[in-house]
């Protein structure tokens, strides 16, 4: 048996934010790591591409990012020193309301309440003093299994609210206006509104508005996955493209394995290594409803009868809280709503670079049933024309994506299950499996870094930063 020192002392497999952040955390502490794609190219969830026409830059995924304003560990990467420059648009978010009615959420808390009329007052008291407190909540809420926690007391006052349904939370507001835009900041939890733990999300997204914007990267959201590609092979990683990995034998040898990939693949690449027990409770553990996605190469920008709803890269198009919520339950339900809640991204209004001069770009995309390929564009492109009349006639070209694209783009969104797993609130708390270390698995020196794992979905690399600091602890020479 030869006693050559390993080449790697790390391997990860999967270069989402979550593997290359991973990456990035350990070679700082000296190890020497290599990354493993099975793609062409790294990005995982923040890659972007000429999809419809040439010269019009769209984000095949994720492309608006409160989560990485906010993260403890893309704070602590030279993001900025590798080129992402961070675009804040004029307006968070916007919710428009038939009759040309509309929800603003903007950067002050005190802006947003006065444009709510009489549900200001209502508005302020709850959203107010978690905006005081950001950075503690963000802090809790992404690091959401250190104990004792650092904020007890910020984590208290969201949670008492936080742990109720947004349909209960919105009723402290009388206007569609109000009600509605917190039901769009809610329906990122791809849950029925009516759940435990939506008004959470709700008003985590919201805070997240006022405290740290919902920015995105100038030239789309791949200028984040190139700068944390960009700092790896600075700190001497090795990354691997075109590199599939079916079985963890197939990797060289080292002293951690981290992977960036879901429940299911753990058990495929673990085979016989995954004890009996933890596979049970991998199996266990459920996977949310896909997402339909259209692309847009448009001749202008999109004709919002409300003005106002212009100044938003974010859009949130659904109507009343009603409305969204009767969405949000049939996708749940393995239903296609008639009238889906559509998440709309207009970057080229705010990043001209997206598009030709005088031209625009569209992103959007509606909640479906899992696995569903059934066409929405005609849906999706309904909603939108409902709150923009006329927008229809600017579109030159389109690219969709069902949830077996998704699959096909990344394998990690089983069933179009973008977010990693069903975002409840026991798997949020347990997720994958429930343990106070859930990035380490009972197979010896392999860890878990994905979305599947605290504090879950969403760009913020989190899940690869706290995986870093598990192996570098239990590691320490």
């Amino acid at each position: 048996m030869s006693d050559a020192r390993p080449e790697f002392d790390a391997v990860v497999v999967g270069a989402g934010p979550n593997g290359l952040t991973a990456a990035a955390v350990l070679l700082e502490a000296g190890w020497r790591v290599l990354v493993v794609e099975a793609a062409s190219t790294p990005g995982g969830g923040t890659r972007s591409a000429e999809l419809t026409l040439p010269g019009f830059v769209h984000d095949v995924c994720s492309a608006i990012h409160p989560l990485a304003a906010a993260s403890p560990a893309f704070r602590s990467l030279p993001l900025e020193g590798h080129g992402v420059e961070w675009i804040h648009p004029d307006v968070p978010v916007a919710h428009p309301i038939d009759g040309g009615r509309a929800g603003i959420l903007e950067r002050s808390v005190e802006a947003t309440a006065l444009r709510l009329g009489t549900d200001g007052d209502a508005y302020r008291s709850l959203m107010a003093p978690l905006v005081r407190h950001g950075d503690e909540l963000a802090h809790s809420l992404l690091s959401p299994l250190e104990l004792p926690p650092k904020h007890p007391l910020v984590l208290a006052r969201f949670g008492i609210h936080a742990i109720r349904s947004a349909q209960s939370l919105a009723r402290r507001w009388s206007g569609d206006e109000a009600s509605g835009l917190f039901a769009g900041l809610a329906a990122h939890s791809i849950l029925p509104l009516s759940a435990a733990g939506t008004g959470g999300y709700g008003m985590f997204l919201g805070v997240l508005a006022h405290h740290v914007g919902w920015p995105m990267a100038k030239g789309g959201s791949g200028a984040i996955a190139a700068a944390l590609a960009s700092i790896v092979v600075e700190r001497g990683g090795v990354i691997e493209c075109d590199h599939p990995v079916s079985s963890l034998a197939e990797l060289p040898p080292s002293k951690a394995t981290v992977l960036d990939v879901t429940p299911a693949q753990v058990i495929e690449l673990g085979g016989d290594q995954v004890p009996p027990r933890y596979r049970r409770a991998l199996q266990r553990f459920r996977y949310g409803a896909g997402v339909f996605k259209v692309d847009w190469a448009l001749d202008g920008p999109i004709p919002w009868t409300n003005p106002d709803v212009a100044g938003a890269a974010t859009v949130h198009v659904g109507g009343t809280m009603a409305q969204v919520s009767r969405s949000e339950a049939d996708a749940f339900a393995g239903r296609h709503s008639e009238r889906p809640f559509v998440l709309v991204v207009q970057p080229s209004a705010f990043d001209p670079s997206r598009a030709p001069e005088g031209r625009h770009t569209g992103w959007a995309y509606c909640h479906v049933p899992a696995g569903s390929t059934l066409d929405r564009t005609e849906a999706i492109e309904a909603q939108v024309e409902r709150f923009a009349p006329g927008f229809r006639d600017r579109i030159l070209a389109r690219s969709v994506m069902n949830t077996s694209d998704f699959s096909s783009y990344n394998a990690n969104y089983i069933g179009g299950d973008i977010a990693g797993g069903l975002g409840t609130v026991r798997q949020v708390a347990f997720r994958p499996v429930p343990s106070l270390h859930p990035w380490v698995t009972p197979i010896d020196g392999v860890y878990l870094c994905s979305a599947s794992t605290p504090p879950g979905g969403g760009v913020h690399g989190m899940g690869g930063w706290h995986a870093a600091r598990a192996v570098l602890h239990r590691h320490p020479d």
